[in-house]
């Protein structure tokens, strides 16, 4: 046996072993007769999860299912992401992650399956497509079990079956490493344009959070493609232009585009699409100022991604993948610079650390499912450390560290159990045990048998997946709504509009900081089927700042019982809506451009899916930060003709924009006359007083 402490691992510059870590002689089958029906079970098996009872959770964010409806109705919807056919506001985001959702829609009919089908797809796809990427240097075992890492996350179990941006993120950051891989391979730059393309639209998926991994892709190819070093910098630039088409191209267009022709940009209160990108989903989400995002994710800081709100989302397997990043870099730190293994370390190792560091110090709104997008990380240097450790199985040193990493793991699995003592109380002793028992036999691993040592595997991704697993099972069989949704069961000490346990009601959801709006995430009030419209107000702040509103008025901004309540809640939970009302506004609908208009776009959101998408003009968009028009402008639309009915629902945040609800709402209250339908009261626009 060698005395070698330290391995280096020789990387190939042209077409030797990939990794530059050769696969040692060992009485196991060839893989070929198992690699591939593998493959097959690991592709159908994570498409079966996440394609079953798929529609349990309706329209899932009826925020986003509302644009869909419209992007499937109307091209011009589609291109903008527009709230409503008649374009009055956009989402607050840009609409690529929609874009597939509304073609699936334009294809099949919009419901729920050809809302979700495309998001659990996608997450199939990014498992095929990290196998893919890992198998080309560390071989196919490495690449199935990090698709088996990837696949069974909880939060990525949540995510590939919901309407949110992130499932569709994370698919083309996936697509962007296999690309990026191929690029270091040969130095390629058509590859390094593919891989700048697939960043810049998954900016047009969720923003500037796609940007995250571009340093570890920069740093990544800079360090290890072949060529010199003026050659890999032309390319780095050549990767930087595509990407910089590819995002904004469509970001181009919409800033020259007539404000007069083109809907609201929402999350802008001076209608800008860069105040869209860059402060309210860009720098504020880092400094807080658009507000605190502690109630979400819990206090910002080192630790953050191991709270009880962030912890048993994508993190399970956080700790193996440090280990494996920093011994990996060890073994590597003497490796000639095209070493594959260190470029793959740098690759999905900044990816996890930067991306990481962003989750973790961020001041504003960082929501516990957005650690979708460290899962693909965390998977990758799974993979790969196993795969080093196995290949490196003959020195003590490897042994003692695989077995130190594979206790860690079994130990913070059970601590992360522990945090939901009423769930499955057994599986934590089972994990555990199946940790020590793995452990012990990992040192003595070279004396085991091949029968032995298939049940090593066994025993030790028991340790490691026995809780992702329930957690993402239990995950599928839930339905989940609404801008807040979190994997897994409730957590008995999270708080926080992302992790209030509570008893039945509530689940994951609840009351968020003082004066902010109602998270409703994982069950929550909805179960199985959304809420009646009615019930306690939108915001629970009362009525707004500022307002000379009678109690009787104020009580209708605030959706409280004197108005029917609201409908919906903010974070784009949404209401059943009374057949009376649908009939109400469907009646001369073709004459209007909106049939009714109100405030907040999750209320209108839940108007247009139960009418089976007519307009509806969302006043304030999705917080109270687009389409802030005045009482003089919404008077202009009134006056011709534009708007059928009224609702004065809701209310937004900041004094500005809710009294300049106040003012409209009270308008609109002394010159028109009303009628209560199904519990909403409504204002026929075109009936004055």
């Amino acid at each position: 046996m060698t005395t070698t402490l330290v391995p280096s691992f020789p990387a190939p510059t042209g077409p030797s072993p990939p990794g530059g870590v050769p696969e040692p002689t060992a009485a196991s089958p060839s893989p070929a007769r198992w690699i591939r029906p593998a493959l097959v079970a690991l592709l159908l098996g994570t498409a079966a999860a996440y394609l079953w009872d798929l529609s349990v959770s309706g329209y899932a964010n009826t925020f986003y299912a509302a644009a869909v409806q419209a992007g499937s109705k109307s091209w011009k919807a589609f291109f903008f992401g527009s709230l409503d056919t008649s374009n009055f506001i956009t989402v607050d985001k840009t609409p690529g992650a929609l874009w597939v959702m509304d073609l699936s829609a334009r294809l099949f009919g919009f419901n729920t399956w050809s809302l979700l089908v495309p998001q659990a797809l996608e997450g199939v796809a990014a498992v095929g497509i990290l196998y893919a990427t890992l198998k080309r240097w560390f071989g196919p075992k490495a690449g199935l079990l990090g698709g088996l890492v990837l696949a069974t996350t909880p939060v990525a179990a949540l995510m590939f079956r919901f309407d949110n941006p992130d499932a569709f993120l994370v698919l083309l950051l996936v697509a962007g490493a296999y690309a990026l891989t191929r690029a270091i391979e040969g130095a390629r730059t058509r590859w390094m344009v593919a891989t700048g393309a697939l960043l810049g639209f998954a900016f047009l998926a969720k923003e500037l959070q796609a940007f995250t991994v571009v340093p570890a892709f920069a740093a990544a190819h800079l360090l290890a493609a072949p060529g010199a070093l003026r050659r890999r910098i032309a390319q780095l630039g050549v990767g930087l232009a595509s990407l910089l088409v590819a995002a904004g191209w469509w970001v181009v267009m919409v800033a020259l585009w007539p404000t007069g022709s083109r809907p609201y940009i929402d999350g802008s209160p001076d209608n800008n699409i860069f105040n869209l990108i860059f402060e309210y989903n860009g720098f504020s989400r880092l400094s807080g100022s658009s507000g605190p995002g502690g109630g979400f994710s819990g206090p910002a800081g080192l630790f953050r991604l191991f709270d009880d709100l962030m912890g048993g989302q994508a993190l399970w397997l956080l700790p193996a993948a440090l280990v494996a990043l920093a011994a990996g870099l060890l073994w590597t730190r003497r490796a000639p610079r095209t070493d594959r293994t260190r470029a793959a370390l740098v690759l999905w190792g900044g990816w996890l650390v930067v991306t990481g560091a962003v989750f973790s110090f961020s001041s504003g709104i960082i929501h516990p499912y957005y650690t979708v997008a460290l899962a693909p990380a965390i998977a990758a240097l799974v993979g790969i450390g196993a795969t080093l450790a196995w290949r490196q199985r003959a020195l003590l040193s490897t042994r003692v560290l695989a077995s130190a990493t594979l206790l860690a793991t079994a130990g913070w699995s059970f601590a992360l159990l522990d945090r939901t003592p009423a769930y499955q109380p057994w599986l934590r002793f089972v994990v555990l045990a199946a940790g020590l028992s793995g452990a012990a036999g990992i040192l003595a691993v070279g004396r085991l048998r091949r029968v032995e040592l298939a049940v090593l595997g066994g025993v030790s991704l028991a340790a490691c997946l026995g809780g992702p697993l329930a957690y993402g099972a239990t995950t599928i069989v839930t339905a989940h709504s609404g801008g807040t949704p979190s994997a897994g069961p409730a957590v008995a000490s999270a708080t926080g509009p992302g992790g209030l346990a509570g008893g039945p009601g509530l689940g994951r959801g609840g009351a968020g900081p003082a004066g902010g709006p109602p998270g409703l995430g994982r069950r929550g009030a909805i179960g199985r089927r959304p809420p009646a419209l009615g019930g306690s107000g939108a915001f629970p702040g009362g009525p707004p700042s500022g307002s000379s509103l009678r109690a009787g008025r104020a009580g209708r901004l605030a959706g409280g019982p004197s108005s029917g309540g609201g409908l919906g809640t903010p974070g784009g939970r949404g209401g059943s809506v009374s057949s009376a009302l649908v009939k109400a506004l469907g009646t001369g609908s073709d004459h209007y451009e909106w049939v009714v208009a109100m405030f907040g776009s999750q209320q209108a959101a839940t108007i247009e899916l139960a009418t089976g998408g007519l307009p509806v003009m969302a006043i304030g968009g999705f917080n109270g930060q687009g389409a802030n028009i005045s009482l003089a402008t919404f008077e202009s639309y009134v006056a011709a003709g534009k708007i059928h009915y009224f609702i004065a629902s809701g209310s937004q945040q900041g004094p500005q924009r809710a009294n300049s609800d106040a003012a409209i709402a009270s308008w609109v209250e002394a010159h028109y006359r009303s009628t209560t339908v199904g519990g909403i009261t409504l204002y026929d626009l075109t009936s004055p007083r």
